[in-house]
């Protein structure tokens, strides 16, 4: 069965720029006016059970992006740990990059780096910040804390190179509608830790409790389509499988079915 994906449409930039602040705008009042609890940073809670550790590549080379917005990211990255490193997600409570980070800006240090509009390499201040998105997601996808809000690129803009987790486990981020929520319905609290070294950005999800599960993720129906306007798509299922490690029971749940514009051509063999 074909997945039948739409041309994007492109907009002009003033209706870009009025639609961002609108919903700028909303999503500030619902932070101060819903009525929901957030997490903050304690650097005092111990949380000693290690539940999953992740790191991923700061500096990678890829095809017609220059370097420096790769240094450029590490900068940004930096800025935004800083004020995510230790929060406590404790049970009943939300945990939002954005509401943690607030708005990148060059005042407060953040640099050019790079984005991706409508498939497309572009750059702006604070870009790269979804390198964070997608380490934190993918963590979450570990333990039995809920997504409440996630949003994934609708494009896949580059082949895959050294991919170590399935397409489109990732999580995009733009300030500040565009965000990664986690809720914690469960009675565990949980703590995030993220630092830098010199290769890598690394993050830990640690908890008061040991984990009582095993949390894998499962790609399947992994496919590429061409459309009727010419363009390929690519297509994918990603299923959670989760083992009760006493009774070794085990249940799946459906994460996303992901469906993604493809910026190149599948059946051209790589550069050697």
């Amino acid at each position: 069965m074909i997945n039948y994906v739409e041309k994007p449409i492109e907009r002009s930039p003033l209706r870009r720029w009025f639609g961002r602040e609108f919903y700028i705008a909303k999503r500030f009042l619902k932070w101060h006016f819903s009525g929901v609890k957030y997490s903050k940073i304690n650097r005092e809670t111990r949380c000693p059970n290690v539940w999953i550790e992740h790191k991923s590549t700061l500096l990678r080379k890829l095809k017609d992006v220059d370097m420096y917005l790769q240094y450029n990211k590490i900068t940004n990255l930096k800025l935004a740990i800083a004020k995510i490193d230790g929060v406590v997600i404790k049970p009943g409570e939300m945990f939002s990059i954005w509401r943690m980070v607030g708005r990148p800006t060059k005042r407060k240090g953040y640099k050019e780096g790079m984005m991706i509009h409508n498939g497309k390499v572009a750059t702006g201040i604070g870009g790269g910040l979804c390198q964070l998105g997608n380490l934190i997601y993918w963590m979450a996808l570990h333990t039995p804390l809920t997504v409440k809000e996630r949003w994934r690129h609708s494009f896949d803009v580059f082949p895959d190179v050294n991919r170590t987790i399935p397409f489109a486990c990732g999580a995009t981020l733009a300030y500040n509608y565009i965000d990664l929520q986690l809720e914690n319905r469960t009675d565990i609290t949980f703590k995030l830790n993220l630092w830098l070294d010199d290769e890598f950005l690394h993050g830990t999800l640690c908890a008061d409790y040991q984990p009582d599960s095993k949390y894998e993720i499962i790609e399947s129906d992994q496919r590429f389509e061409l459309q009727w306007w010419g363009g390929y798509t690519r297509h994918n299922r990603i299923e959670k499988r989760i083992t009760n490690l006493q009774t070794g029971d085990v249940t799946t749940e459906l994460v996303a079915e992901n469906n993604a514009i493809m910026m190149y051509n599948p059946t051209l063999k790589e550069a050697t």
